[in-house]
């Protein structure tokens, strides 16, 4: 067994696809709209669907945001320096919702990002995962 994909429901397709390629540098896989059900489909990552995890973003038409609920959590990156990711996602227009530093409790470095709909990313450093 292996993850697959994580699904997030998006209000706009298009700003969240814009979001994760341009500002977090994920690549579109695949982009599918489904009439007869009224919603759209669109896997984005940092590489093919066989051989990595993606995140699968859903777009129920006519639907154009989502109480995201005390549930979800986020979705965590690896990046190679939390600090300089970032500076990127700040000039490529993100929201750090998160400085990057160490984390409470413990030595990891990490950052909060807040996607358009909302949703929490965490980014952190390879070297310790606290």
């Amino acid at each position: 067994m292996r993850l697959l994909h994580t699904m997030l429901r998006v209000g706009d397709m298009d700003r969240s696809i814009e979001f994760y390629t341009e500002v977090l540098g994920m690549t579109l896989l695949r982009r599918k709209d489904y009439p007869e059900g009224k919603f759209t489909l669109a896997f984005v990552g940092y590489g093919d669907e066989a051989n990595n995890s993606v995140i699968e973003l859903t777009h129920n038409w006519g639907v154009e945001s989502y109480e995201l609920g005390t549930g979800y959590g986020h979705i965590a990156l690896e990046v190679e320096d939390v600090y300089k990711a970032c500076e990127d996602i700040r000039a490529r227009g993100g929201k750090i919702t998160r400085e990057a530093g160490p984390m409470m409790h413990g030595s990891s470095i990490l950052a909060f990002v807040e996607d358009p709909d909302g949703y929490k990313i965490e980014l952190l450093s390879p070297s310790r995962k606290d």
